[in-house]
């Protein structure tokens, strides 16, 4: 059942009026009183109601005023009320749909505006206020872009930089490109597995549409790019988004972009690209790595000793750009179509989706996480590539073929005219 209340002031009614008189009033009723005068003539003679000259009297004299007690529709919840004030950042009107929904209570978003106001500067100072968190060794790069324009080959171009940042050491790498596409995203991020010598537990990255398709400010729910998955799955880490609009929770980076505009670009010409990058890898070497860092009090690459080992091991791994990742379904011949040729699949998964990961001259095919098939690459057309364990259990699968030919007794009816003649007695 919903209760309805007025946009205005939240109130629901009071629970007692009071009569109040003047001090003289009340002396002189005090006074007749003593004289024998009833409550009944009191009032008649003061203008007033019996029940208030019985209170006064009752209470021996003039009483103090009280305010009457309200009541409103949030009584009992300025707990609830404080805790999704700060839950929805501060949006009254989510709050008032909540009210409804939860509580039953329906009211103007005004009434719920001037409720939830006594806390919106604490909101203010909570949403400048940054808390500096420091993370393991190993556990997390921080990656972002940033643009700029830089003069080359005496034209003045606008260049994306990559940044990754190792949250424990701070060491960086750094990468530029004339876009910001996913494939560069990606570059970076491997290019910075190289120069690190190994993969962190976790990526924290920005909320570029290359990379996160959805991610709501209030649940904090993520939906991450399909191809970003298959790139965290074949890399061995977490991908980690920060939180909208916040880029404080990404701080390291951010100011890592700023350094990196402000101290190795600004104010310089390169001849060419490949100056320019030159330039960039020199001055992350022999600058950025060796520089005593602001927070940590030492250089990124005295501290990268003890995170180095903490990194998981590359193991030799190809480019993301040389793999394949694709979905295929198993077809009655136990097998999956890959470029007109033909895998086998263990028998029992036919009709069921696979995943078929090309890399390295291997074709290695998934289901539920699990390898069902490892087959090398056949580099030529309409073969069929077949692993025999892939079909133990099937009926008739080792059972020899017979080579020896076997005669076949003519047909009933194909006889010679004459038996049919003698049969009937008689001739065609």
């Amino acid at each position: 059942m919903t209760r309805e209340f007025s946009s205005q002031p939240a109130l629901c009614g009071t629970v007692r009026v009071e009569e109040m008189r003047s001090g003289e009033e009340v002396l002189a009723m005090v006074g007749l009183h003593e004289r024998g005068w009833g409550a009944k003539r009191i009032a008649q003679e003061l203008g007033c109601a019996r029940n208030t000259v019985r209170r006064y009297l009752r209470e021996g004299g003039v009483v103090a005023y009280r305010q009457p007690v309200r009541r409103t529709a949030f009584d009992g919840l300025d707990d609830w009320l404080r805790e999704r004030f700060f839950r929805h950042d501060g949006n009254a009107d989510v709050i008032r749909q909540e009210l409804e929904s939860e509580h039953g209570i329906v009211i103007g978003l005004r009434s719920v505006e001037l409720r939830v106001r006594q806390w919106r500067r604490e909101l203010k100072a909570q949403k400048r206020a940054t808390v500096r968190f420091e993370t393991a060794p190993g556990h997390q790069m921080q990656i972002d872009f940033g643009d700029t324009r830089v003069w080359i080959g005496g034209e003045r171009v606008r260049i994306h930089v990559f940044v990754g940042t190792l949250g424990y050491s701070r060491r960086m790498h750094i990468r530029a490109s004339p876009r910001q596409r996913q494939t560069d995203w990606f570059e970076g991020m491997e290019g910075a597995f190289l120069r690190f010598g190994g993969v962190p537990t976790e990526v924290l990255i920005d909320n570029a549409k290359a990379l996160v398709e959805h991610h709501d400010a209030v649940t904090r729910e993520v939906r991450f790019n399909a191809r970003l998955h298959a790139f965290a799955r074949y890399w061995g880490f977490t991908p980690r988004a920060c939180a909208p609009y916040r880029a404080r929770t990404k701080g390291k980076d951010e100011r890592g972009v700023g350094y990196v505009k402000k101290n190795a670009i600004a104010g310089r010409r390169f001849e060419s690209w490949a100056a320019f990058e030159a330039h960039l890898d020199r001055w992350t070497r022999e600058v950025a790595d060796q520089r005593e860092h602001g927070t940590t009090g030492v250089a990124p690459l005295e501290r990268f000793a003890a995170e180095a080992r903490a990194l998981r091991p590359l193991s030799g791994r190809a480019p993301f750009g040389q793999l394949r990742d694709l979905i295929r379904k198993v077809q009655a011949d136990c097998a999956i179509d890959l470029d007109t040729n033909s895998y086998s699949v263990p028998w029992r998964l036919i009709g069921e989706s696979v995943q078929v990961v090309v890399l390295g001259g291997r074709v290695i095919i998934r289901h539920a996480g699990q390898v069902v098939g490892d087959h090398a690459l056949c580099r030529g057309r309409r073969q069929r590539i077949v692993d025999r364990a892939h079909f133990v259990g099937v009926a008739g699968f080792e059972e020899p073929v017979r080579a020896d030919p076997v005669e076949i007794a003519p047909a009933a009816l194909l006889r010679p005219l004459a038996e049919y003649e003698a049969a009937v007695g008689g001739g065609w």
